[in-house]
């Protein structure tokens, strides 16, 4: 490398910029091409906001290995910042002028390279922020979005961009919402109830946000998901009524109104409203996401009926098809991937009991138990493709929906209770107070209560009661149980070492 290429590189470095912002984590850079677009093509989000999706996808498409069409999109992006932001324009292109810096160094044009890097110095000069450690607010806010769509593992350092972002501009409708989406995503938004009398980070956020920006549907939806685990229910119809009258069009609103409309039961107008939203993005991995999960609950409502087994088959087809479309779209989806898996152990069994209900040639029964063996191996492909995905997965509460999926897999398809047990005692140990660590603490208490009565020196039994307790935060009760499980097992160092770190706790 020249002299003269050397101290350019060295300019580049110095940079607010994609280049310099260290992001390697993302998986799947088809699927986030593609959400990009949809941004861009349905306009979506506050102002400034389509923009940034070029900007953004510029830098995918350099990923990718197309360096002059992300030259050509970050263009388009420039044109839409000046349109979009007027006068008012050159803070919000010191990142887009890093880029393409950047951009221009990678193709070989290290003149032009040159003058986007001093397009940036005299921005900088024009408008100091009074110290050498402090970025522009735009230049916090276009890090903080970037973080919050490259990649689940990067939203601790979105919620830091912005909070650095509001320390400058409190009022700045784009850093409230930015900061309100990415705390809501790190929270559990489920239909759990709360146990919390006061309200989450996330829901006083979505509140502010909707104080600067009232009109934004997306917020609203949010917030009303937030508030019914709050039990606070007419407030969040409310919101509901007023999202799909403001953006009714908008498909981030309609997933969150579905989810909303799912967690009240009422199945088919979710069911509506995510086809209808499918017709305008067909390529949106969680919008399938939603309609499987819209389809279980379907499966799930047939089972309990007497023995309809077309129906629940109906829509266990229906709620596989969208789940294959949804990881098909994107590869990394983990929620996807551990119900589609679990779903193909369903399929399985369905085909065994076939050969009891129609079974009669051998030819016949020899091609269903071909057909099961099928989606028992699929099942369990699928389900050690997301144990191994899970090694590089910071979300504990994914990580536990993965092993309660894997664990009921093995209790009620492979008949592997050993198996079942690990991955409903790794469920559980994972993150408490969640809908699945209730449920894999209920399955473990079930499976040694009935251990227990076949036989009452079952000391590993006791010791999965003990694990339970200890989770629920019952440390008196645990040591107890552990004290049992000792007097089935007495030189068990496994049971002896947890009692005494119990009796140290307490």
């Amino acid at each position: 490398m020249s002299d003269s290429h050397s101290a350019l590189h060295s300019r580049l470095l110095q940079l607010q910029s994609r280049f310099t912002w260290d992001l390697k984590d993302l998986m799947d850079l088809e699927n986030l091409s593609t959400r990009l677009q949809d941004h861009i093509e349905l306009q979506l989000g506050q102002r400034g906001a389509v923009a940034r999706s070029y900007s953004f996808l510029a830098y995918v498409r350099y990923l990718q290995d197309k360096p002059e069409e992300a030259v050509s999109i970050l263009n388009q992006s420039q044109e839409k910042t000046r349109d979009c932001y007027g006068e008012e324009n050159e803070q919000r292109l010191i990142v887009t002028y890093g880029d393409l810096a950047w951009l221009k160094y990678h193709t070989g044009d290290y003149k032009e390279s040159e003058t986007y890097c001093q397009r940036v110095n005299d921005i900088l000069l024009n408008y100091p922020t009074g110290s050498s450690t402090v970025l522009h607010p735009e230049v916090y806010g276009e890090k903080a979005w970037t973080y919050l769509k490259f990649s689940r593992s990067y939203y601790p350092k979105a919620i830091d961009c912005f909070c650095k972002a509001l320390e400058l501009q409190p009022d700045d409708s784009e850093w409230n919402a930015g900061l309100a989406i990415a705390l809501y995503r790190t929270e559990s938004a489920g239909s759990e109830t709360s146990q919390e009398s006061e309200e989450s980070p996330a829901t006083k956020q979505l509140r502010r946000a909707l104080e600067i920006n009232p009109d934004d549907g997306v917020l609203m939806s949010m917030l009303a998901l937030k508030l019914a685990a709050y039990q606070k229910h007419q407030e969040a119809e409310d919101l509901i009524e007023r999202a799909l009258k403001t953006d009714p069009d908008n498909p981030h609103v309609t997933r969150y109104i579905a989810k909303y409309l799912r967690s009240k039961d009422e199945i088919e107008r979710s069911i509506g409203l995510l086809e209808k939203a499918l017709k305008r993005t067909s390529q949106s991995a969680f919008l399938h996401h939603q309609l499987a999960l819209c389809y279980k609950k379907k499966k799930i409502d047939e089972q309990r009926k007497p023995s309809n087994n077309q129906r629940v088959k109906q829509w266990r087809r229906l709620c596989i098809q969208h789940l294959e479309e949804a990881v098909k779209i994107k590869p990394s989806f983990l929620l996807a991937i551990a119900e589609l898996a679990l779903l193909y152990g369903e399929e399985k069994d369905f085909s065994r009991y076939s050969v009891c209900l129609f079974g009669s040639g051998f030819l016949f029964k020899g091609l269903i138990i071909v057909f099961s063996f099928s989606f028992s191996f699929r099942a369990e492909e699928w389900f050690q493709q997301g144990l191994k995905m899970l090694e590089s997965e910071s979300e504990k509460s994914i990580s536990q929906v993965v092993h309660h999926r894997y664990a009921e897999f093995h209790f009620y398809h492979t008949k592997q209770e050993a198996k079942a047990i690990n991955h409903y005692t790794q469920g559980l140990l994972l993150t408490s107070k969640t809908w699945e660590s209730k449920r894999c603490a209920m399955k473990l208490k079930q499976i040694a209560e009935r251990r227990i009565s076949e036989n009452e020196s079952d000391g590993q039994a006791f010791a999965l009661l003990a694990v339970v307790a200890k989770a629920e935060d019952d440390k008196r009760k645990a040591a107890e149980l552990y004290e049992k499980a000792l007097d089935c097992d007495e030189d068990n160092d496994e049971y002896l070492s947890a009692l005494c770190m119990l009796r140290m706790e307490l």
